[in-house]
């Protein structure tokens, strides 16, 4: 299916914006348009009941704990939280070796697919080269941890799979791998990030592991 398929598919469906702040007009057709491409997405996730493209559904969990946790995000901030994973589920993590250096190709292969996917569907959108390019930086995740919205588009990252993933991947994976992997998602993250993370919900496993982490 081409780009433009894809957007036209869906479009007409998707058009439930979860957004705290109002939107102007150019950036819910934004969100609409990232929507409706990650509505392509086959791997689905229950909610309530009812099946969800799982892209679908980060993004729009970016855009949630964004606005709880920057809520005077400048625009373009919010477009990258919104399309942070676009079309991800188009190049499978086996089409590259399964072992460590090939998870940091298939990751470096996916910041740079989704932010061409996102030029594209922003410059379909008129927006201008400068916000286009601000967008890109941020998918491309450059100046990690020296940049301020680079860092802040990371806590909410961070946030997002601790609230909406931690507890699946716990269980999937063994502990050690968690408590790992948990170090790593910490150090990404800012003091306030952290502190936020601490009032999330999880369930006593997934706390256990958080605590294992920390020490």
């Amino acid at each position: 299916m081409t780009f433009s398929a894809n957007i036209a598919a869906n479009v007409s469906v998707y058009l439930t914006i979860v957004c705290i702040m109002p939107l102007n007009e150019r950036l819910e057709k934004a969100f609409i348009t990232f929507d409706a491409y990650n509505a392509n997405d086959l791997h689905t996730e229950e909610v309530n009941g009812q099946s969800h493209p799982k892209e679908l559904l980060y993004g729009q969990r970016m855009t949630e704990w964004l606005n709880k946790f920057a809520p005077h995000a400048p625009e373009y901030m919010q477009l990258a939280a919104r399309c942070q994973h676009i079309g991800r589920w188009e190049i499978p993590r086996n089409s590259y070796p399964m072992d460590k250096k090939g998870y940091l190709q298939w990751r470096n292969a996916e910041k740079f697919h989704q932010a061409k996917i996102a030029e594209q569907i922003l410059l379909s959108c008129r927006y201008d080269s400068e916000t286009i390019e601000k967008v890109k930086f941020l998918l491309l995740k450059k100046e990690l941890q020296t940049h301020a919205d680079t860092q802040l588009l990371e806590d909410v990252i961070c946030l997002v799979f601790i609230q909406y993933y931690l507890d699946d991947f716990a269980a999937q994976h063994d502990d050690a791998k968690v408590v790992d992997i948990l170090k790593k998602t910490l150090k990404k993250m800012s003091a306030r990030a952290i502190g936020e993370a601490g009032k999330i919900p999880v369930s006593a496993k997934a706390g256990g592991l958080i605590a294992q982490a920390v020490q």
